[in-house]
């Protein structure tokens, strides 16, 4: 009779995303003072968010320049991703 409390084996599959980070200043206090992410799908990689204290900037992974979303922004954009047009 099998036991019901056995927890079934889980087959560990490779990560499909890797985030490499970089941090200068810990703090974030200063100006100058951020958090570097490289996001990686497999070996390819999606670009590069830069996380400062005034706001953050996207690069992707084939463009030359960054492009800065002020963090009212950013919030705006992820709460209609997070839970629709009208919240």
């Amino acid at each position: 009779m099998p036991n019901p409390k056995r927890k079934r084996a889980v087959k560990s599959l490779p990560h499909a995303y890797e985030v490499k980070a970089e941090i200068f200043n810990a703090t974030l206090a200063k100006a100058k003072s951020a958090l570097t992410l490289q996001i990686y799908r497999k070996d390819l990689k999606l670009g590069e968010l830069q996380i400062g204290r005034g706001s953050l900037f996207w690069v992707g992974a084939r463009r030359q320049s960054a492009k800065r979303i002020h963090w009212g922004r950013f919030a705006e954009m992820m709460d209609r991703l997070a839970y629709g047009r009208d919240g």
